[in-house]
């Protein structure tokens, strides 16, 4: 039998940026992580798959030694137009 490998358990509050594309799509990126991106129907969708991209991603030690250092005070998004 295989063994079954527990998932590790963060309690970090990660960043998402979240856009409706113009197909209806939801596209969800986790700036934190270079290439960190997917897509769903829903939000709900997207945040779903973006979580199975993290896990992924933070079986690499270096994305794990960027989420150690992850401690910001304030988050905030703005936009301009050009």
């Amino acid at each position: 039998m295989g063994t079954v490998k527990k998932k590790t358990k963060y309690n970090r509050k990660l960043p998402l940026l979240i856009e409706r594309g113009q197909d209806g799509w939801y596209i969800v990126e986790c700036p934190l992580f270079n290439g960190c991106y997917t897509q769903g129907k829903t939000i709900d969708e997207a945040i779903i798959n973006i979580r199975e991209v993290i896990e992924l991603i933070l079986e690499e030690k270096n994305a794990q030694k960027i989420l150690r250092g992850y401690n910001p005070q304030e988050i905030s998004l703005h936009t301009i137009t050009l």
